[in-house]
């Protein structure tokens, strides 16, 4: 007797659950770029306030 070739991926019903299932959602917003972005702002401040003192 032949036993009939298995599918490496799965079923199709396994396929159809796996393509059903709903992307993960972002919750809130990205805290590097937040950081990142006070950061630069605190640099260029700083810049700013060093070059009035000079001045």
């Amino acid at each position: 007797m032949s036993e009939t070739p298995q599918d490496p991926a799965g079923t199709t019903h396994q396929f159809q659950s796996f393509a059903n299932q709903a992307p993960p959602q972002k919750s809130g917003p990205n805290v590097g770029l937040i950081v990142g972005i006070a950061a630069v702002v605190a640099v260029v401040a700083i810049i700013a306030v060093v070059l009035l003192m000079m001045a």
